[in-house]
């Protein structure tokens, strides 16, 4: 597992020191005060950093908007950013695709969540002293994002990419892109641990659906939350052929795309 992606508790916990490795926790302000934090972590809840106005791509915020929650939270663009949350990661991975869109150079998703660091790590409430920086964002050019649009979904169902649903079951037999195969994120989740699972059955899980290296990807769930968590663990895996739907279903469907439905019996 590529830890320029995903970083493990030990790789955090040795790294605690150092003053370039900023720790965002992306839980609601009563989770991070209530209940607890890692050691020097800010806290930039996930309302903050998604938009359902639509005022960038999707439910991004705006490159200007995300730069000023980096700047409150005392972040540079030269610091390797750790984010966690205490849902398996797939609220930070959200994080973490949103920072690498607007152009920040080293962020990583912390393995596992505030529940698996807590089993071996203290926490803290102290709340950190935080000086605010002038923080300026670089957003991604078009061809350089892994986000794509209805548009680019459209011309890629006529050539041989890979659609990976990321739904629960229900949510994939309701309606679907043509010719989807369904992966839900939490399957590369070990439930006990709260950790992803090793690299070789991740490998072996994804290949089951298909889903190899050597195939276009293109991502899609409801509202792009989930696939998240899916695109930065194949990122990990080093797939580099992904595709990100931003829009998602919701779009698709709103644009009267084309859906399959009903069960599959290959499930």
């Amino acid at each position: 597992m590529d830890d320029s992606v995903i970083v493990s508790p030990d790789w955090l916990a040795a790294h605690l020191d150092d003053p370039t490795v900023r720790i965002v926790d992306v839980r609601d302000a009563w989770e991070y005060d209530g209940i607890g934090h890692l050691p020097g972590a800010v806290n930039i809840p996930f309302d903050s950093y998604r938009d359902e106005s639509d005022v960038d791509r999707g439910t991004l915020p705006g490159a200007e908007a995300f730069a000023a929650l980096l700047g409150d939270a005392g972040i540079d663009p030269d610091d390797t950013i750790v984010a966690y949350d205490d849902t398996h990661g797939v609220f930070a991975a959200r994080f973490v695709l949103t920072a690498i869109e607007y152009g920040h150079d080293d962020v990583r998703l912390l393995d596992g969540d505030y529940s698996a660091w807590n089993r071996e790590y203290e926490t803290t409430s102290e709340t950190p002293e935080i000086e605010p920086t002038d923080y300026e964002p670089d957003p991604l050019e078009p061809e350089e994002s892994p986000l794509v649009g209805y548009d680019a979904v459209a011309d890629a169902l006529e050539h041989d990419a890979l659609f990976v649903d990321t739904r629960e079951r229900d949510e994939f037999e309701e309606a679907r892109l043509p010719g989807a195969v369904r992966f839900d994120w939490r399957e590369v989740v070990d439930e006990e641990s709260r950790r992803l699972k090793p690299e070789a059955n991740l490998e072996e899980l994804l290949a089951d659906r298909g889903i190899t290296p050597d195939r276009e990807i293109v991502l899609y769930c409801n509202t792009a939350r989930r696939i998240s968590h899916t695109y930065v663990v194949l990122q990990a895996l080093g797939y580099e052929d992904v595709h990100f739907y931003e829009g998602s279903l919701t779009e698709w469907l709103d644009n009267d795309g084309e859906v399959e439905s009903g069960p599959v019996s290959a499930e």
